[in-house]
């Protein structure tokens, strides 16, 4: 691709059981990572990167969410609204294609801390690499070694034609996904109906050697704990709910 594409889906809708009791009353989301909330991480590195538009899915305290982002006037926001029915990542993007239009758009988890290193951004790069001729989508990959409070086996091996494998049978494997990614429409063609994993449509593009990765050249936190949360919040600098972007 020769640009950014002007559009992402930000997943928002998740449970965030892992952060009881703070997601009690707190969308995993919109909880404060050293005085900035996660969505609002997520949403300036898309605007960093050029992205116009966020399609933004919720779901658990849902309303929290889409008055908090009433907030930004950055970036056009539209909601996808699952508050009846948690789709899960799969089927959240599906129920919003129609909001995404027909053409590769940006995927991203809410929960997640990127920064980027080099002169050139993730989603710059993620741009440059991805090729819709013959990928249905390319996800960026973190070393497993440099992957901040994540102590997960691995997801991905990568080959050198840049296509993914999974882990399989192997003890380990040397990437994570990183929840960050460029997908097309067609990825979705015949795609289950109501709430399903995106790791359905994953399997179904390895095997016709259509996902590929790409590996991130900065930082990548795990927040998605207790002690990653703190990990996080002892590694950032400290910002204003509002203010300052890191």
């Amino acid at each position: 691709m020769e640009r950014v594409p002007q559009t992402a889906m930000v997943l928002a809708a998740g449970l965030g059981t892992r952060l009881k009791p703070i997601t009690d009353q707190t969308p995993k989301p919109l909880i404060p990572v050293a005085g900035r909330t996660l969505l609002d991480r997520c949403l300036d590195r898309l605007v960093e990167a050029g992205v116009q538009r966020a399609v933004v899915n919720i779901h658990w305290l849902g309303n929290q969410i889409r008055e908090h982002l009433k907030t930004r006037q950055d970036i056009e926001i539209v909601i996808s609204d699952e508050t009846d029915l948690l789709l899960e990542t799969g089927g959240g993007i599906a129920k919003a294609l129609p909001l995404l239009r027909d053409v590769p758009f940006i995927a991203v988890n809410a929960d997640l801390i990127w920064r980027d290193g080099g002169s050139e951004t993730a989603m710059q790069r993620l741009a440059a690499g991805f090729d819709p001729a013959a990928m249905d989508g390319i996800l960026l990959l973190q070393p497993r070694a440099q992957a901040d409070g994540h102590d997960g086996p691995g997801d991905f091996f990568l080959e050198d034609n840049g296509r993914l494998r999974r882990r399989g049978e192997n003890a380990i494997a040397p990437y994570i996904y990183t929840g960050v990614q460029i997908l097309q429409p067609a990825l979705f063609r015949d795609a289950p109906a109501g709430a399903f994993s995106l790791n359905i449509l994953y399997d179904r593009a390895i095997a016709t050697g259509r996902l590929h990765g790409l590996v991130h050249r900065g930082s990548w936190m795990d927040v998605g704990t207790h002690d990653g949360l703190k990990q996080a919040e002892a590694t950032l600098p400290k910002e204003t709910l509002h203010g300052t972007r890191s």
